[in-house]
């Protein structure tokens, strides 16, 4: 898989318009404040770009942050904009003409952000152990549209379970599946190239995602994919695909459900380019000075992170309530008492 991996990004794949799904990313879907960032970028570094979503979190001012398979450096030189003089990006690829597309244009960026704060490193982001990668050592963790790719994807989480600071973040796009994917889908080097081979099915992803450590994960959005080459279409038969962007929090002790503690917290609107609300995930938007309820891990995903300063909390631990109302799950015990079996309980 690595060979099929170099040789499509590597060699077969020239720009972005050469791919035959609508997976990358187009500029249209770029919050406003981040184009002018994206503009200061080499373009033979933007033609390269095979990403399938945004990963750029709020609050990265001098932060260390680690992007995972990060090709020609796109993300990389829009998040060293982002942490700023005082921060570092390092980059993890695999492929070595990606990297030296890279590598090429390092002097360029520095001198147009008036700092160098950036380097490459040449990997496997499955094997993140073998790197000169200090344990606990990043603030954040990012990657886009690369994991699906990788052959041994329980390696890449626990690489960052490993790497992350405690309550870091995980915060990625990938390409998710409907259903499992079949082995003639998986092992299709075209299909596996444009990241749908390897892709996994959602609900395994979560299983995955809880096995390495991240108990609870939070999607923060998602979009259908289209299949633009009709050969490939026909490939895939009902298989559906997602690209869709997770956030995973470093916390040791969150919960497998939303449990109630009766807390609330009241976002101060202080975070820059998010004034108004904080978009915490898809289920959490939170408005500037409103009291939020929030379940015991989404309290600590605010309270126990770098958004803490941001925040005032109301509530602790004291007092449990059962689940938090409206978060997918409910009691398995029946409250209808009219028919009660007879039997003894045993």
């Amino acid at each position: 898989m690595h060979d099929i991996v170099q040789d499509y990004y590597g060699r077969q794949l020239q720009h972005s318009d050469d791919l035959k799904t609508s997976a990358c990313c187009d500029i249209s879907q770029v919050p406003v404040w981040l184009k002018p960032l994206l503009a200061r970028i080499h373009p033979e570094v933007q033609a390269r770009y095979y990403g399938c979503g945004l990963v750029c979190p709020p609050l990265l001012q001098g932060l260390r942050v680690l992007d995972l398979g990060c090709g020609s450096g796109r993300d990389v030189y829009a998040l060293a904009q982002l942490v700023g003089p005082a921060g570092e990006v390092v980059g993890v690829d695999m492929t070595d003409g990606q990297l030296a597309v890279a590598q090429r244009h390092r002097a360029f960026h520095a001198q147009a952000f008036g700092y160098a704060n950036v380097r490459f490193v040449q990997g496997y982001i499955e094997r993140l152990d073998a790197l000169d990668l200090e344990p606990g050592s990043f603030d954040v963790i990012v990657s886009n549209c690369v994991v699906n790719l990788s052959p041994d994807k329980d390696a890449v989480l626990r690489g960052v379970q490993r790497l992350l600071k405690p309550g870091g973040e995980f915060f990625f796009s990938d390409v998710y599946a409907d259903r499992r994917v079949p082995s003639a889908v998986r092992n299709d080097p075209v299909l596996y190239g444009e990241c749908l081979g390897g892709a996994l099915y959602w609900n395994d992803f979560l299983r995955l995602a809880q096995r390495q450590g991240f108990a609870d994960p939070r999607l923060v959005d998602d979009r259908p994919l289209a299949i633009t080459d009709p050969e490939l279409l026909a490939r895939v038969g009902n298989l559906h695909f997602f690209s869709a962007t997770y956030r995973l929090f470093k916390l040791a002790g969150l919960e497998s459900a939303c449990e109630d503690y009766g807390q609330a917290v009241v976002y101060r609107g202080s975070i820059p380019e998010h004034a108004d609300r904080l978009v915490l995930d898809k289920h959490h938007s939170i408005a500037t000075g409103r009291v939020f309820p929030v379940c015991g891990n989404t309290w600590r995903m605010l309270h126990e992170t770098r958004f803490a300063p941001h925040f005032q909390f109301i509530g602790d631990f004291s007092r449990h309530y059962g689940l938090f109302a409206g978060c997918g799950a409910a009691s398995p015990f029946s409250t209808d008492t009219s028919a009660q079996d007879k039997q003894g309980c045993c």
